[in-house]
């Protein structure tokens, strides 16, 4: 445990320019510059610590090794800060939440290579995060179903290994996430498993507009129990931690096939928490703590209470009105543990939506401080194929971070300079400025979305013969906006992007999320500019809507050979499954066809 955090140290006090000697055990020399010493005199708080600067030297006191971990974290952040010149100072300190975690979803698309999540885990570690989890459907590369994964780019088992080993080495828990219910669609969509879907066929949904493909498996069948053991028994040797998040949220189909007869008879909910409890019996057996989303017995409040008390809710809400209070109650009456799940609200945004998530990450922590949840876990989604990178999620990451940590002293005015210190690197400050403002620029439109701004869903709507959920209405947002409010939203991304040129990131790291940044802005500006030319056609403007189509296409098709070549620097597999839209727009540049005219979408909504 000692070694690597004397080394991060080092690191941090190397670039202050001071070279620190490691001495292990105890020496009649006194004059140490930075000694650390286990005290029971520390108040007993999670991750509870002392650090004291004085003219003699720097001196922590801790209780348990995480109280070391967090001291340590808070003085890389002080030679950040200042340099070799600290100021004399004495900092009692412990964590709200015993977890604070981070979750990223790697199954929509993007999945990160391994260097790209080492370098996450080192700046998590900087916010004093213990748990981290990829969410996973199907992107492990479990040996025996390589049809299912090949496309995607999936985690092999040996880079989980050496993530774990690199998260342990950070004190960061890294806990497989398996979904074991319900989003398992592409599991699904192969041929021998095929039988274990609950439903055979597509089904429509939002008034017969989109369809919801088989992704629930079938609770009934015989297959189901011995599909997941396998999946259990290849995955969890991968993994030193003792839990497992089994997902099981979302499972819209349940009761429309094969268990249709017995959800009559015994209930939908029900029929949930028995295969529940069937999971939880797996899970136990492998010597693991079960997981798992909390929305769908929620649906069942009377339920709640027969869960196993071993288990771990997850309390998950994106909305800042989302109900964590009449949730977190449910489950702290019935003396179920669980955390508070929040989100980064970047999904279907490209750029951000911090207006809505930084009011959910703090309602999140207060919330689940009043009610006793045991942990914190921020989650970042990737809905829509995730063509939002990471850069645009390190702000909620940071808040997140913040508020599980100490809620109390979370001020929204640090953030920037924070983010640009110890994410964009940059001395000019405009990195962090630029992050944070993209966050709240589809206010321009004067139109909200849940879970979703017009940024993000026009440019990355599906053609509407696909009839597929993500990102559905984004190609009838024109119809719904002013055409003042799409230039004003336009103008205003420009404007960062001009700004974003300024900032000078000191590392290669930095480097690149400055760059998909930049990425990322420009892909929101071509959803203004595609909403104009829809505006144009539905006006009755072809000559406006030619130059507009011209323009558009010629630039589509710049940043789709840039968003290529930028790809492999972050990620594993191709673009194919993150920003096929681009060429989509292209297509429909070139056809000239509107896909919903005005009337349509008046009569329809």
């Amino acid at each position: 445990m000692l070694l690597p955090l004397a080394k991060r140290l080092q690191a941090a006090a190397k670039v202050a320019g001071v070279e620190l000697k490691l001495i292990s055990r105890p020496t009649k020399d006194s004059s140490s510059a930075i000694q650390a010493t286990r005290s029971e005199d520390i108040p007993n708080g999670p991750a509870a610590y002392t650090l004291t600067i004085n003219t003699q030297g720097v001196s922590i006191q801790y209780r348990e090794e995480e109280g070391l971990r967090a001291a340590i974290a808070t003085l890389r952040q002080l030679l950040r800060e200042y340099g070799r010149r600290l100021p004399c100072l004495i900092i009692h300190d412990h964590a709200d939440f015993p977890k604070r975690g981070v979750m990223l979803d790697i199954s929509r698309g993007r999945v990160p290579r391994l260097k790209t999540l080492l370098g996450l885990a080192d700046k998590l570690a900087d916010f004093k995060i213990n748990e981290f989890q990829l969410y996973t459907e199907h992107t492990f590369a479990y040996r025996n179903y390589k049809p299912v994964w090949r496309d995607w780019g999936a985690l092999t088992g040996k880079e989980i290994q050496k993530l774990d080993a690199h998260c342990r080495r950070l004190g960061i828990e890294l806990v497989p996430n398996q979904n074991s219910f319900g989003h398992m669609r592409y599991w699904l969509e192969h041929p021998p498993l095929r039988k274990l879907a609950e439903t055979s066929e597509p089904w429509p949904d939002h008034g017969g507009a989109f369809l919801r493909y088989p992704s629930t498996l079938a609770p009934t069948h015989p297959g189901t129990l011995p599909f997941l053991r396998k999946l259990y028994d290849e995955l969890l040797p991968n993994f030193t931690s003792s839990r497992l998040n089994v997902g099981c949220d979302e499972t819209w189909d349940l009761g429309r096939g094969q268990s249709k007869r017995l959800c009559e008879t015994k209930g939908k909910g029900r029929v949930y928490l028995d295969f529940l409890k069937k999971i939880y019996r797996e899970i136990k057996s492998r010597k693991r703590q079960m997981m798992f989303w909390g929305d769908i017995i929620l649906h069942y409040p009377k339920l709640v209470r027969e869960l196993p008390k071993d288990v771990i809710a997850l309390n998950w809400g994106y909305e800042s009105s989302h109900p964590f209070e009449r949730e977190a109650a449910i489950f702290a009456r019935s003396k179920v543990p669980f955390y508070v799940c929040p989100g980064t609200s970047s999904w279907m945004t490209l750029i951000g939506r911090h207006d809505n998530a930084f009011p959910n990450l703090r309602r999140a922590a207060a919330v689940g401080r009043k009610h006793g949840a045991i942990g914190y876990l921020n989650t970042d989604w990737g809905d829509g194929g995730h063509p939002q990178p990471l850069a645009v999620s390190y702000l909620p990451y940071l808040v997140g971070a913040a508020v599980s940590w100490c809620a109390q002293t979370y001020d929204e005015k640090l953030l920037i300079p924070v983010a640009n210190r110890d994410i964009f690197q940059d001395p000019t400050g405009q990195a962090g400025k630029t992050a944070y403002a993209l966050g709240f620029a589809h206010r321009q439109f004067k139109y909200l979305l849940p879970n979703a701004t017009p940024f993000g869903v026009v440019i990355a709507a599906p053609k509407p013969e696909m009839r597929e959920l993500f990102c559905h209405n984004g190609l009838k947002q024109y119809a719904r906006i002013p055409g003042k409010n799409i230039r004003s939203a336009l103008k205003a991304v420009e404007a960062q992007r001009s700004l974003l040129r300024r900032s000078r990131p000191e590392s290669r790291e930095a480097g690149i999320l400055v760059a998909e940044l930049d990425l990322a802005a420009r892909m929101a500006a071509q959803s203004c500019k595609y909403m104009l030319w829809q505006q144009a056609l539905a006006t009755n403007h072809p000559a406006t809507a030619r130059a507009l189509a011209d323009r558009g296409m010629a630039e589509l098709k710049q940043l789709d050979q840039e968003f290529n070549l930028y790809w492999p620097t972050r990620n594993k597999s191709g673009t194919k499954k993150s920003s096929s839209f681009l060429r989509w727009r292209i297509d429909d540049y070139r056809r000239g066809i509107l896909h919903f005219p005005p009337a349509i979408i008046a009569k329809k909504g």
